[in-house]
């Protein structure tokens, strides 16, 4: 039996240390990772968790990140729970063992806290990890501050484990300005929180020594279209299961979480959809706009970008006037691709008022998204709502040096 940790009722920890305490709280069996900035501390913390007898379960140290997922497939397949940590060009190096976890269907938990990709090489933070792995067939969770990493790190084990989704699950918090950002968290004792959790036994572990078997083997025309639609179909109804636990999580806690959050939008007009720390940073611009200039701002984002809540989503924006969706990836010859998601949303919505959009890049690198940025944006919004069309090209870089750019 693993030593216990006394925890106080309020730790002061940043992203990374909260993700540790949760992968520690789980009792996983097999952690396997390969460091890398900004993620390196959940797995450097985890092991000195287990160098100090606080963990019972094995710490792998592996070649490269491609090593660390493949270890992690086979600690899955093999009953175990697992987890690991990632960001970046780690992240991408793992792309083709994703496909391979979530095509198993083996509940792997990843912390990946998110950074922008090479090149030029960058160690700070944006989407585009986040983005990148957005069709490999997992469960992706949103989260904006260190308490959300921890309680999100304990969710993702209850949701993918469960014998309704059985699909793996990322885990999404931003670089440095979560992940190196200490605040208060209140955590749950290891007693509580392994109890929230559940044991872990998986009932039918793919690897059988009494019956071998041969998993992740061709399958051409003939029955490949059938596995990937059951994939789609179970991750597309997994939000069922994920909304049970966000509701198991708030009548533990208190905190409750839901897969599409506001902010003042019962009356707004204009409104900001984003991710992580910047839904903050907007609820921040959106309070001063009302009180200061009487525009009727709000802020919208989700907890869950896969699957994502298409219909759920429209409804909430159609009665908008205009909305800006916050990019903060490259788009690579595109809109954004969140803005791609939300534009798709409010298409299916009931009704036919839709607000005028806007697409904003922002942040990239971790370029710093200012105060007077987001107060600007609203104005925008605003003069795009008094008009009822864009003022502006749909799409626009924020913070950007030299020329402004603008598309569309």
């Amino acid at each position: 039996m693993a030593n216990p940790i006394e925890l106080q009722e309020v730790e002061v920890w940043d992203g990374n240390m909260a993700a540790s305490h949760a992968l520690r709280q789980a009792r996983i069996d097999v952690v396997a990772a390969y460091p890398i900035t900004p993620s390196t501390p959940i797995v450097q913390n985890y092991g000195s968790f287990i160098g100090n007898g606080y963990v019972d379960g094995e710490f792998v140290m592996v070649e490269s990140e491609h090593a660390a997922m493949s270890a992690c497939v086979g600690a899955a397949a093999a009953g175990g729970r697992v987890a690991t940590a990632t960001s970046s060009q780690g992240f991408a190096l793992m792309i083709e063992v994703l496909y391979q976890a979530s095509g198993m269907r083996l509940p792997i938990v990843l912390n990946l806290v998110n950074r922008a990709l090479a090149s030029p090489l960058n160690i700070h933070g944006d989407h585009s990890d986040m983005y990148l792995g957005r069709d490999a067939g997992w469960i992706n969770l949103c989260t904006c501050n260190p308490q959300e990493a921890y309680d999100f790190g304990l969710m993702a084990f209850k949701i993918a484990e469960n014998m309704k989704v059985r699909i793996p699950t990322i885990v999404n918090q931003d670089g440095f300005l979560s992940s190196h950002t200490a605040q208060n968290v209140r955590p749950l004792s290891d007693e509580v929180a392994y109890s929230f959790i559940g044991d872990y036994q998986s009932k039918n572990p793919l690897l059988d020594f009494e019956k071998p078997a041969t998993y992740g083997a061709q399958a051409e025309e003939d029955w490949h279209f059938e596995h990937k639609a059951q994939l789609h179909n179970s991750l597309m109804h997994s939000d069922i299961v994920i909304e049970e636990v966000f509701n198991d999580f708030a009548e533990l806690t208190g905190r409750k979480y839901n897969l599409i959050e506001t902010y003042d939008i019962e009356d707004a007009d204009v409104a900001i959809f984003a991710l992580g720390t910047t839904v903050e940073s907007a609820r921040v611009a959106a309070k001063k706009v009302r009180q200061e200039q009487g525009i009727k701002a709000g802020v919208v984002t989700i907890r869950v970008f896969r699957p994502f809540p298409y219909l759920k989503l429209g409804n909430v924006l159609k009665g908008l006037k205009a909305l800006a969706i916050m990019d903060k990836s490259l788009p690579a010859g595109a809109m954004g691709a969140l803005f791609n998601e939300v534009a798709a949303s409010l298409y299916q919505a009931q009704g036919t008022q839709h607000p005028v959009l806007s697409n904003y890049i922002y942040g990239l690198g971790e370029r710093d998204l200012r105060q007077v940025d987001l107060v600007n944006i609203y104005n925008e919004l605003q003069n795009n709502a008094n008009l009822g069309k864009l003022t502006h090209p749909t799409q626009q870089f924020i913070g950007l040096r030299g020329p402004k750019l603008s598309f569309c």
